[in-house]
Parts: structure tokens; C-alpha cells; sequence
């Protein structure tokens, strides 16, 4: 089995462009400012290949990165070989999850929206099953309790020492629709409300009588670094997923983020909706 491309160096790769193409420099140039070929740098901004994290820190200082943008980039450089838990699942996962999940577990927050179903990182083990066999092509039982194994261990990221920040918006039609059945749904609804008073886990339901909102954009995730130049934004359509970094990209769907939020229900007022959702099942 050939060794894939790991995320981080990925991301790195998109990190070097994006610094690279601030600072309005060709190849060439930055490769003159820190004594190293163009062809060097172009490697340095692909997917592939061994990188030395002395050189980025060097072109991260010719690019006047910030200390911040600096650092996140070098211990991307640094690590840039290094596989996650998910590794194992390697011949089996699409490169989008396996982004995804690298993504996630370098995170220190996200901010979800969700007009279909419970995002993954909250959803119940009954719930995620009843999802997966709700699959228009039919999946054999291993391969459900695989995929919904995979979904459990992500939720782990929710309870490490310093754990992820969540902000999550559902639109009332997520706490609706009965996925598998009313016990299923109660469960995962009683897994909402318990999440909704975690300190590091922010949920509020976007309500039905809020009409047209900003959410035509459909479901997504910012998925956030330690850094702003680190966002990413994910979006799952059903037949893939999109990654985007764009500044003009972030800058919509944080925007739009902003103001379902406003338009959402508070903390307390989303609670005792799902509680009402509860007793209706």
C-alpha cells in the first residue's frame, strides 16, 4: 500500500501559497530570499514530498507572516509526516473524510450549521446507525458499525484536556424528523440537551417562524485553527464534499454564520424547544 498524502502536508502546501501570494512574490524571488531553487518552493506548496520546517520558518519571515501564522505553519512543517488515529481506516475512507478528520482534530473550534440532520459530532450511536441505514445503496452490517465507529471515535475530540470549541445551529426541521424511530429521536434529542450545557458546546435552534434566513448556502462547518488564516470551511453535499480557503469564501460563510446566529433562538429558548420536541414524539 502506497503511504497517501497526509493532510497536514496538504495544508501546509495551501498555507505556503496562500503567505507566498500575499506577499506578491514569485516562486523564483522566494526562493532567491532564502537560498533555495524554484523549484524548492513550488514542491513546498504541493501535496507531496519531504519539506524541511527550517526553510518554512524562513519563507514564513520573508512573507511577513505573522508570529501566530508562523508558528502554526512550522508545526505543520514538523509534522507533516504524521498520520492520525484514522490511519488504519486509510484504504477504506475517502481523502475528503480523511481531511476532514485531520482538520478536526487540529481544531480548536467549529461553528456548525445544519438544516438536514444532527451534525456528526453530536449524534448518538443509535442515531448515526438509523442514518447509515437510511443509505439509498444498501450497506452490509460490518460496514455500518465501521463508518459509525469512525463517527463515535470523532466525538472524542469533544473531551480531550483542551477540548474543541462547538457552536452549532440547527434549524427546527433537524429536531423534527424522526430518524429510525421516536426512541431513537429521543435519545438524540436528550444528547442535545445535555450538550447544550457543556461550557465548551454552544447550540441554538433556528426556528421554523424565523421564515427565509441566511442559510441558503445550505449545511456547513468553519473549521477553525489557531489561527484565522488556518479556517477552513466544509461543506458535504451527497455526492462529495468541498473544502474552501478562499478568503472571499470564508468571509460569506462567516458572514452567513453571523447572522443565523442572530437570527436563531438563544441558549435556554433552543433547550426548551427541544425539550417540547421531546414530549411531541
Amino acid at each position: 500500500m502506497s503511504e497517501r498524502t497526509t493532510t497536514r502536508r496538504r495544508q501546509l502546501g495551501a498555507m505556503m501559497r496562500k503567505l507566498r501570494a500575499h506577499k506578491g512574490l514569485t516562486l523564483e524571488e522566494a526562493g532567491r530570499l532564502v537560498g533555495v531553487s524554484k523549484a524548492t518552493v513550488s514542491r513546498y506548496e504541493t501535496q507531496a514530498g519531504p519539506v524541511k520546517w527550517i526553510v518554512v520558518d524562513a519563507l514564513c519571515r520573508e512573507y511577513g507572516a505573522t508570529e501566530a501564522e508562523r508558528r502554526a505553519v512550522v508545526g505543520l512543517a514538523k509534522d507533516a509526516k504524521q498520520q492520525g488515529w484514522w490511519s488504519s481506516f486509510a484504504d477504506s475512507i475517502p481523502e475528503s473524510m480523511n481531511l476532514l478528520l485531520t482538520l478536526e482534530d487540529e481544531a480548536v473550534r467549529e461553528s456548525h450549521f445544519s438544516c438536514v440532520y444532527v451534525p456528526g459530532l453530536l449524534q448518538t450511536r443509535t442515531y448515526s446507525t438509523a442514518l447509515q441505514k437510511a443509505n439509498e445503496v444498501p450497506l452490509g452490517t460490518a460496514e455500518i458499525e465501521r463508518l459509525v465507529d469512525i463517527r463515535m471515535k470523532r466525538q472524542e475530540i469533544l473531551n480531550r484536556p483542551k477540548p474543541l470549541h462547538l457552536w452549532a445551529i440547527l434549524d427546527e426541521s433537524v429536531i423534527r424528523r424522526v430518524v429510525g424511530s421516536p426512541q431513537i429521536m429521543k435519545e438524540q434529542l436528550d444528547r442535545l440537551l445535555e450538550a447544550n450545557e457543556s461550557p465548551h458546546i454552544t447550540l441554538q435552534v433556528l426556528p421554523f417562524s424565523k421564515g427565509a434566513h441566511a442559510a441558503a448556502l445550505g449545511s456547513f462547518v468553519i473549521i477553525g485553527g489557531s489561527e484565522p488564516a488556518l479556517d477552513v470551511v466544509y461543506v458535504d453535499f451527497h455526492t462529495g464534499s468541498l473544502f474552501l480557503e478562499k478568503e472571499e469564501e470564508l468571509d460569506r460563510y462567516r458572514l452567513a454564520f453571523e447572522y443565523l446566529r442572530a437570527q436563531a433562538l438563544d441558549m435556554e429558548a433552543s433547550s426548551a424547544m427541544i425539550h417540547r420536541a421531546r414530549k411531541e414524539l
